[in-house]
């Protein structure tokens, strides 16, 4: 695990999959981030790319050629990342297109997933090389899980999701296989907040295109304001955790599974970024611990 720190926080991010596993306050010595129980749900906070969620058959289609793509892409649980840059408060992990990726993925790339620590904020920037000679297409993604309850004493339905304005927010239903329905359900009306409840994910995640609130905060009744996450670069946002577990997911995203009605086809897939050839693209959302 790479350590960075400074006065307020100390974080933890693991080798495999790059991912944020720990982020404790030095001024309580909470534990932030879920702990990956494998009981329950066995991570921290996935990188998502190229793919965000489910795909139809597991599949992406490419000029006519499919091609398996595990759900949520290959940077999770993947042991191949290299730190290119380290310094007490940032680090950043590389990966480029290789003889086995383009078996899944067929394109030429560089991916670049840099955390800096500033102040009691936690910046996650994805950087996105195309290599190639032809368009490159993609989905970003984060997955982070934060614990809730924080503090003893408390339970999960003393949490909310507090947005930095007054929403109407409609979820897209998961079908059967994972995919994206075309079935929408009403989350809030006029309203900046979400009562996190034991059953609120019964039906799997959260699904919030085109948000216009690019800020929410995770509060505690008994505690006020836990944490933030501001994620500007992001139209979408995913809110999710297993039915009845002590956690929540905030995941903004550039992208979304695959709907129900898919053709398949990786260039027109709805949320997909296309990036011409010696171009980089750059997306950042930022963990604020209040």
């Amino acid at each position: 695990m790479y350590i960075l720190k400074n006065d307020h926080l100390q974080i933890g991010i693991q080798h495999n999959g790059a991912e944020l596993c720990s982020i404790k306050n030095l001024q309580n010595n909470k534990e932030y981030m879920w702990q990956a129980d494998p009981e329950i749900w066995g991570s921290h906070a996935p990188n998502l790319f190229p793919v965000i969620g489910a795909l139809k058959g597991g599949k992406i289609k490419y000029e006519g050629q499919y091609y398996d793509m595990p759900r949520h892409g290959f940077i999770r649980h993947n042991e191949n990342l290299e730190v290119k840059d380290q310094t007490e408060t940032s680090i950043t992990f590389s990966i480029k297109s290789n003889e086995e990726l383009r078996k899944i993925y067929p394109f030429e790339f560089e991916f670049n997933l840099c955390f800096t620590l500033k102040d009691k904020s936690i910046q996650v920037n994805h950087l996105v090389k195309n290599l190639d000679a032809k368009p490159i297409y993609f989905q970003i993604g984060g997955h982070p899980a934060f614990n809730a309850p924080l503090f003893d004493g408390e339970k999960y339905e003393d949490y909310y999701l507090e947005f930095d304005q007054n929403l109407n927010l409609e979820t897209f239903l998961l079908g059967e296989s994972g995919l994206v329905s075309e079935n929408t359900k009403m989350v809030i009306e006029n309203s900046d907040k979400i009562q996190l409840t034991k059953d609120l994910f019964n039906n799997d995640a959260l699904i919030f295109k085109n948000i216009v609130s690019k800020h929410v905060s995770l509060k505690s009744k008994k505690h006020g304001s836990i944490l933030s996450v501001s994620y500007k670069d992001f139209k979408n946002l995913g809110i999710w955790a297993k039915p009845g577990a002590p956690y929540v997911c905030i995941e903004p995203w550039l992208g979304i599974a695959d709907v129900e009605s898919t053709d398949q086809n990786f260039k027109t897939k709805e949320g997909i970024i296309a990036l011409e050839k010696e171009k980089e693209y750059s997306a950042t959302y930022t963990i604020t611990i209040d």
